[in-house]
């Protein structure tokens, strides 16, 4: 793994474990009195960033690219916050700047890892050659 990969994976990964811990302490200890259930919270907010761990863990670029699905879910969280609930900005600013971190992260380690691994996206013009080349082939034979 190059350097540029290893920076990225580093940076995806203390900003994903920040965001949950971040999460945890933002929900249940700096906003406790809401009217949300212990469990509805743990639903809503805590699991679904838990989905992608073991992948994230296991350095899998496909799992780093399709996290910043999940990412997406706070980072509109924490706009919609930052907009709506006045006491709650400076937590939303947390929770965004988080994301930023995470979604670049995830998105720059998916793409340098995957081609490393020769995974990348073949381009259009090669697909068609290559489809030209078997159509060909096969109408002679």
């Amino acid at each position: 793994m190059k350097l540029d990969t290893q920076f990225y994976r580093r940076l995806t990964l203390s900003s994903y474990f920040l965001l949950i811990a971040w999460l945890v302490i933002w929900h249940f200890f700096l906003t406790p009195d809401k009217v949300t259930s212990t469990l509805f919270t743990v639903l809503l907010w805590i699991i679904p960033i838990l989905l992608p761990m073991k992948g994230l863990l296991q350095g899998k670029p496909y799992t780093y690219a399709w996290t910043n699905f999940i990412v997406m879910y706070y980072l509109l969280h924490g706009l919609t916050s930052i907009y709506a609930v006045e006491g709650e900005r400076l937590y939303a600013l947390i929770e965004i700047l988080l994301c930023c971190a995470l979604f670049t992260g995830g998105s720059f380690y998916a793409r340098l890892r995957g081609r490393e691994l020769g995974l990348g996206i073949r381009k259009l013009k090669e697909e068609l050659l290559e489809e030209k080349q078997a159509f060909e082939s096969n109408k002679r034979g």
